[in-house]
């Protein structure tokens, strides 16, 4: 007769936000981050491969640096494979056709640079959080970003123009955008 289950939970402190005027403190505290890739862009097919990537990433005070970092390496080439991979498609009727990993592409272990460098930056929270640290789950996510980005800057280098460059950067979408490129549109 002891329960076998407990239930809890966390309240972030220091919290508040008024959507109608748009003041507040959202969010406890920021995680930041910086990604620098380097692609290879075939311009007769549009097919790419990522060579290289440097993130820096603030953790805080970081709880496990080899946990945390392979947290930025699988949020970085998730984020990669929504901007370039994951391409949503829907039927004649409105229905999501690719709505699991068995129907869409997601990224795989080669589809990560080949050289991959992570670094965590020192420091430490100010707020006052589980040993100073910060989230590593999320935020690297939009590190990939950085893929896309390097994918557009090797597309301009094909033109006069600057690419309008669709997401996700499938093969076909680079490609078409090579050639607007080169045809000046």
């Amino acid at each position: 007769r002891i329960s076998l289950s407990a239930t809890g939970f966390y309240r972030t402190p220091k919290l508040s936000w008024d959507r109608i005027k748009g003041h507040g403190r959202p969010f406890f505290y920021f995680a930041y981050g910086a990604a620098l890739s380097e692609v290879a862009v075939d311009t007769l097919t549009g097919e790419y491969r990522i060579l290289r990537t440097d993130i820096l990433h603030d953790a805080g005070s970081s709880l496990n640096p080899a946990l945390d970092i392979g947290q930025v390496e699988g949020g970085f080439v998730q984020g990669a494979g929504w901007l370039t991979t994951e391409e949503l498609v829907w039927d004649s009727v409105g229905r999501l056709r690719t709505h699991a990993p068995s129907t869409y592409k997601i990224p795989a272990c080669s589809d990560r640079p080949d050289v991959f460098n992570v670094a965590l930056w020192d420091g430490r929270n100010r707020e006052d959080t589980i040993y100073r640290s910060k989230a590593v789950g999320e935020p690297p996510f939009m590190l990939g970003m950085s893929v896309f980005l390097a994918l557009s800057d090797a597309i301009a280098a094909c033109g006069a123009d600057y690419p309008s460059l669709d997401a996700p950067a499938t093969p076909e979408r680079v490609l078409a955008a090579i050639e607007r490129v080169r045809d000046g549109i």
